[in-house]
């Protein structure tokens, strides 16, 4: 089964899949064959290991476990061992536990800061101020902060991302500072793009002397709170999906939920309860 597993990585990779995604599908295929007992697999075994998801994961993980190993069996021509991801209804709002505010990417940004720490403060306000995923970091370079816009490439799709007159300026005085003239802003010392874990440890490491919860801490709560600041400004829901590379505009919909707490507000302004 591993040559199989082999070619059908080839296939996301001319599918244009990310290096993210084929890992992590890689990882979901390989956990199911090693709790299957061996031999053919069958259907009934496939509903198992769902009903083993549901009692380990979220539902939103089972669907992305399953979706995968979904994926390869229509690859190797075996839809009849497809099974049906969970039906989730949409949260109209988000956990207190996951949602990063303002306030505390705020005292993120100062906690680095207050380290001396200016590649990882620019690093992070570059994510949040853009919208950018962080697999997209390595598109600010030094040619598109000249330029004032960066072209992203994923997937396919092309876009263009503005960069905001303040954050050109931070960009282009801490290009010079680290004499930087071309490539990628944000590099290691051997002057490779910092890669996702790397981004992620290093902003976990701010959450102690930050005061936030680690649980908030992610490079792409950064795009959510983009998305939602962006959105209370100018409630323009295409324009937002447009920026943040979205082709289905209900994917941009989860981003701008807003908190229990705003949610309870809302509720609360309706005057409905004497």
């Amino acid at each position: 089964m591993q040559r199989e597993i082999e070619e059908y990585m080839t296939h996301l990779e001319w599918e244009e899949k990310s290096p993210a995604t084929r890992s992590q599908y890689r990882r979901d295929i390989e956990a199911f064959f090693r709790w299957t007992p061996g031999g053919e697999v069958t259907k009934e075994q496939v509903i198992d290991y769902k009903g083993h998801l549901r009692e380990v994961y979220q539902p939103a993980s089972v669907n992305a476990k399953l979706a995968a190993i979904n994926g390869f069996f229509a690859f190797l021509g075996r839809h009849d061992l497809r099974v049906k991801q969970l039906k989730i209804q949409r949260q109209a709002f988000c956990s207190r536990e996951r949602e990063l505010s303002k306030t505390e990417y705020l005292r993120l940004v100062r906690t680095a800061e207050a380290r001396h720490s200016d590649r990882l403060s620019l690093m992070i306000q570059t994510i949040c101020a853009t919208g950018i995923r962080v697999s997209e970091l390595h598109s600010i370079t030094a040619e598109a902060v000249e330029r004032g816009e960066a072209v992203i490439q994923l997937k396919g799709k092309t876009r263009v991302i503005l960069l905001s007159g303040k954050l050109r300026k931070k960009l282009q005085r801490y290009l010079h500072r680290r004499g930087v003239k071309s490539g990628p802003a944000f590099v290691t010392r051997t002057g490779r793009p910092l890669d996702r874990s790397s981004i992620w440890r290093m902003m976990k490491s701010l959450c102690a002397e930050a005061g936030v919860e680690s649980s908030k801490v992610f490079p792409h709560n950064l795009r959510h709170l983009f998305a939602r600041c962006f959105y209370a400004i100018d409630r323009d829901l295409a324009k937002l999906a447009d920026i943040l590379g979205h082709s289905n505009i209900n994917t941009t919909r989860i981003y701008i939920i807003s908190s229990g707490r705003e949610h309870r507000q809302r509720m609360d302004a309706l005057r409905l309860v004497l």
